[in-house]
C-alpha cells in the first residue's frame, strides 16, 4: 500500500473575496472570541473532504473528478453575511456565507461523491452548505453577546459576483503552526450542466 495523502477538493477564492477574508480576519483576530483562526491564505471553498487517500489512487480518483468537471459549467458566487455552526451558546465554527449557484454546486458535490465512493470516500448525507471557515471555537467556548455583536455587525457583508472555474485537489499537512496546503492537481469546469 502506498503512502496515504490527507487531501480535499476545493475552489481557490477569487482575489476580491480573499481580500475581504483578510480584512475580516484582521478585524476579528484581536477580538475576545475564543477562536483558533484560520490563516487567510488557507481559506478556501471546500467541496469534498477526502481524508487519507493512497498516493497511487490519486490519479484514478482525479480521472473520476475530471469526468464530473467536464459536465459542469462555472459557478457564480458572492459573499453573504457571517454565521456560526453550533449556535450562540455552543459555537463550533465561525464562517462567511456564500450565495449564488449554491443548489447546482450541491449537485456537483453529490456527483463527485458518487464517482469517488469506490475509493472509500464517505458520501456526505447533509445538504451542501458552502461557506468559508474563518475559525474554530476552542472546546468549551461560549458565544453569547460578544459573538452576537460580531454576527450582527457582519450580517450585511457581501461582495460582487465572482466566477469559480477550476476545482483543485489539495494535500493537507497538519503542523503545530497550522495546516499547510499544497496544490496537487486541478480541473477546469467545462460543461453546460
Amino acid at each position: 500500500m502506498s503512502e496515504a495523502i490527507r487531501s480535499f477538493l476545493a475552489f481557490e477564492l477569487p482575489g476580491e473575496i480573499k481580500e475581504t477574508v483578510r480584512r475580516v480576519h484582521q478585524e476579528l483576530a484581536g477580538s475576545p472570541l475564543d477562536v483558533k483562526w484560520v490563516r487567510p491564505a488557507n481559506v478556501h471553498l471546500t467541496v469534498v473532504f477526502l481524508g487519507n487517500v493512497a498516493r497511487d489512487e490519486l490519479g484514478p480518483l482525479g480521472e473520476e473528478v475530471n469526468r464530473v468537471c467536464l459536465k459542469y459549467g462555472q459557478f457564480q458566487i458572492r459573499l453573504k453575511g457571517m454565521g456560526v455552526f453550533g449556535g450562540l451558546k455552543s459555537p463550533r465554527v465561525l464562517w462567511l456565507g456564500l450565495t449564488g449557484d449554491v443548489e447546482r454546486m450541491g449537485f456537483f458535490r453529490d456527483a463527485i461523491s458518487k464517482r469517488i465512493a469506490r475509493f472509500g470516500i464517505r458520501q456526505e448525507k447533509r445538504p451542501f452548505r458552502p461557506h468559508l471557515t474563518l475559525g474554530r471555537f476552542r472546546k468549551g467556548a461560549k458565544g453569547g453577546e460578544r459573538l452576537k455583536a460580531v454576527l450582527d455587525k457582519h450580517a450585511e457583508l457581501s461582495s460582487p459576483i465572482h466566477t469559480l472555474h477550476e476545482l483543485t485537489l489539495f494535500r493537507s499537512e497538519l503542523r503545530p503552526d497550522g495546516a499547510r496546503y499544497t496544490k496537487i492537481d486541478s480541473w477546469q469546469l467545462e460543461g453546460a450542466k
